[in-house]
């Protein structure tokens, strides 16, 4: 699977305790948002066509380059598939989510980068993604998401550990309506300051891509995960899953979205 053409974002701050634990709350200092559980911003992990690192398609579905001489974490996330809709001046109107699969955002723990996107990617493989996704009904109370879990394992030494806390995606901060109305603003209005960027005049750059990734947050890190980075040769799962499966009438196989990664 291959999403090329597609303009790469996430969104930092959307799942309560990570950026404490991620040691990345410092970052955002003086970053003033609107509500005390808000977002903080959004920041690009894919710009395609781009002549920046940021250019180079960094996703695979199997494997994960760590950084060289920087320690990374797994950040599990739940990705959109959308289309971004712009009205004659090229401002953006609507984001349209089509499908949902999982992620992992893994991330650089370094001090002093400048901007979120600079531990963000690194090259070849150093983003993760399902090979499945799940169409959306709506993105909406009533739909097809509001049953989900998102999960995070990590295998080492014949070990299966917790890596990120189970929880509903019920439980993100910005969800669903919230979500959209809270993107559209920031793809059209958020400025370069602080660890943030301009993401107009990324979308400009891009040549206004029509369909883009979004990691929409890391959920809590369980206590292996805080304090335990990446190592050669560990496997990732990153599992999104519908609560509902003791209920007979839903097939696991159809439901279950299982990102697999071997760390190089």
């Amino acid at each position: 699977m291959g999403f090329h053409e597609a303009i790469g974002f996430g969104v930092a701050g959307n799942f309560a305790h990570h950026l404490e634990q991620a040691g990345e709350l410092e970052d955002f200092k003086d970053v003033v948002t609107e509500e005390v559980n808000a977002p903080k911003g959004i920041f690009p992990f894919y710009l395609p066509g781009d002549d920046t690192f940021l250019g180079r398609y960094p996703i695979s579905t199997e494997t994960l380059t760590l950084p060289i001489d920087d320690d990374a974490q797994v950040e599990p996330e739940i990705v959109l598939f959308c289309e971004i809709v712009y009205d004659e001046n090229k401002k953006v109107v609507s984001v349209l989510p089509k499908s949902f699969g999982t992620f992992n955002d893994c991330t650089i723990r370094k001090e002093g980068a400048k901007k979120i996107s600079h531990k963000k990617s690194w090259g070849d493989d150093s983003k993760g993604i399902s090979t499945k996704f799940i169409n959306i009904d709506k993105f909406s109370k009533g739909g097809i998401m509001d049953n989900y879990h998102l999960c995070s394992y990590l295998f080492r030494d014949g070990k299966l550990h917790e890596y990120g806390v189970d929880a509903p995606l019920l439980g993100y901060g910005y969800f669903y309506e919230k979500l959209i109305t809270w993107l559209v603003d920031k793809l059209n209005n958020q400025k370069d300051f602080g660890p943030l960027e301009d993401m107009a005049m990324h979308l400009k750059n891009c040549a206004y891509p029509s369909t883009a990734l979004i990691s929409i947050g890391a959920t809590a890190y369980a206590s292996f995960g805080e304090t335990h980075y990446l190592q050669s040769k560990d496997e990732i799962f990153v599992v999104a899953y519908d609560a509902r499966v003791d209920d007979n009438s839903i097939n696991e196989s159809e439901t279950k979205v299982v990102l697999h990664q071997i760390v190089k």
